[in-house]
């Protein structure tokens, strides 16, 4: 019995001494290390290279896979080719093969996971069809090669393949993941979504996607506001271009963008409104001297409009991770804030308010319905009392949207908007002052303060709707934009109403029918109806903002 066991042993070792000319090499799955006694791979440059069909897939795409010779003369005897995944190192898709010197393997629960040889036969390449999985992110092909029993490359590995398609199916377990709302899926239009995996020790697999009309970023920060942050930022510019820029910010400004490119392998698209880009990067997330020396971040998520270039402007979506991050790790967690500010959401309410409601009926009140507003009240006439209180409250709400912002925000930034912003705000606090100076009506030189008084008006209107159009552009995280073009709808249907009262007014100045105050009453509250619907539907998109 004691000879009988020796001899089992002495069988087993000389199995793992003489490897696995079969290629029944299941079991090296994990370290693709082939048992081959006490040799070891070679470290020089291997004699082989994988070559692929596609540098990107989405999920149920095929791809050749072929491991071949440098030169005709360079020849293998063994391999085993798998594909697998960024961050957790995982196997990812299914092999299927018709090359006579090859067969597919299972490795442990996963089947037609791996490929290997199915004899000595020297060969100079093999090729194999890979199906890309659901789950399946960036991916390398990687090989071990073996030119002799003591002769072998292990590490062999492909150009990187990028996934086209982002899934949240493998955060938490293969990729760090940020989203909003919670556990949402890349797939879903109104989803905030970034992930990071670890190409190595010097670099990162970044996604990024959301509904914007210009750009998402990501920052990494020692702390949870915004400044001294490195950022990786995803853009389009008008002509469709997207780009994928790295850069740092300084504080609340827009990021300085660095000399030198530190992403590749990149794949975007933008449709129905939502950016996604994923790349890796050639170093490390963070450049910067950061006093802390920490590896983890606080992680944002930041989306906004961009200008005709591509530039960034003001952020209106900010996602930021409940703790910091260690890049390097798979967890998944929760965010500390995000939407739009509820101070922004509510100075864009105000100016709404006040120049969609009380500022427009109270031009409409003085240009046209002074014949129509009855008897005087309190010792001036109807019409002018009602003017003079829609107007003042106009420019109440108009500052106080103003104050609210500019102490919010405590900088700079927007591009054009804050700029009419502030030329709206100048001239609605002195229209109410002129107004007190304005001469007797019977002056023979009223005809000039009305001039001026109804100039300054309009211009304030066509500045005010401007300033709205673009704030609203830059809060509306729908993927189609909708609440500008509401917003343009709005100004066709005041115009209508101008050219209708503007009309009817010149009629009756010639006196070509009969003044019926009833014709301005009605078209009044057509008017007021119509904006009031415009404004729900605004003030309703704003909400949706939050």
């Amino acid at each position: 019995m004691g000879r009988f066991m020796t001899l089992l042993i002495c069988l087993g070792c000389l199995g793992i001494a003489l490897g696995y000319p079969d290629g029944k090499i299941s079991v090296a799955c994990d370290s693709m290390l082939p048992s081959h006694g006490g040799n070891v791979a070679q470290t020089s440059v291997a004699p082989y290279i994988i070559t692929v069909s596609n540098t990107s897939f989405i999920p149920g795409d095929k791809i050749t896979v072929t491991i071949k010779s440098n030169s005709p003369s360079t020849t293998f005897e063994g391999f085993l080719l798998q594909a697998r995944l960024f961050g957790g190192d995982g196997i990812a898709g299914t092999f299927t093969t018709t090359d006579s010197n090859a067969q597919i393997l299972p490795c442990g629960a996963q089947a037609r996971a791996a490929v290997s040889h199915n004899s000595k036969v020297s060969k100079t390449s093999i090729t194999a069809l890979w199906t890309a999985s659901q789950e399946a992110g960036p991916v390398r092909f990687r090989a071990t090669v073996l030119n002799s029993f003591s002769n072998f490359w292990i590490g062999v590995e492909s150009d990187t393949i990028v996934a086209l398609k982002m899934s949240n199916a493998t955060c938490g377990s293969q990729k760090f993941c940020l989203t909003d709302p919670t556990n949402c899926s890349p797939s879903d239009n109104t989803c905030y979504f970034m992930s990071s995996s670890p190409v190595s020790t010097n670099g990162y697999v970044f996604e990024m996607s959301g509904p914007t009309p210009g750009y998402v970023a990501i920052g990494f920060s020692d702390d949870n506001k915004m400044g001294n942050d490195d950022v990786f930022i995803c853009t389009k510019n008008s002509s469709g271009n997207i780009l994928v820029q790295h850069g740092y910010n300084t504080g609340t400004v827009a990021p300085t963008m660095r000399n030198v490119s530190s992403a590749g392998s990149i794949v975007s698209s933008y449709k129905n409104g939502v950016l996604k880009c994923s790349f890796i990067t050639s170093s490390n997330s963070s450049t910067l001297q950061r006093a802390s020396g920490s590896s983890s971040y606080y992680v944002f998520l930041v989306s906004g409009p961009s200008n005709a270039d591509g530039k960034i402007q003001k952020h209106t979506k900010v996602v930021i991770s409940s703790h910091k991050v260690d890049l390097s790790t798979t967890t998944s967690v929760t965010t500390s804030n995000s939407g739009t500010s509820s101070v922004v959401l509510g100075h864009g309410s105000l100016m709404l308010i006040a120049w969609m409601t009380t500022g427009s009926i109270g031009m409409i009140m003085a240009r046209y319905m002074k014949s129509a507003a009855g008897k005087p009240f309190l010792g001036k006439a109807a019409w002018f009392q009602v003017h003079f209180f829609l107007m003042i409250l106009t420019v109440i709400l108009t500052m106080i949207a103003f104050i609210m912002v500019f102490v919010n925000v405590a900088g700079w930034s927007g591009g054009v908007h804050p700029v009419l912003g502030c030329i709206v705000m100048i001239l609605s606090f002195f229209q109410p002052f002129a107004a007190l100076f304005r001469p007797d009506p019977k002056h023979e030189r009223r005809f000039i303060f009305n001039f001026g008084h109804g100039i300054n008006a309009f211009v304030i209107k066509v500045l005010a709707v401007a300033a709205i159009f673009l704030g609203l552009i830059l809060v509306d995280i729908s993927p189609n934009q909708w609440m500008p073009k509401v917003m343009g709808g709005f100004y066709a249907w005041e115009v209508l109403f101008y050219i209708i009262l503007e009309t009817n007014m010149h009629l009756k100045t010639k006196d070509i029918y009969k003044n019926d105050y009833k014709i301005e009453i009605v078209a009044l509250a057509i008017f007021i109806c119509g904006n009031l619907a415009f404004l729900v539907a605004l003030l309703v998109g704003i909400g949706q903002s939050a």
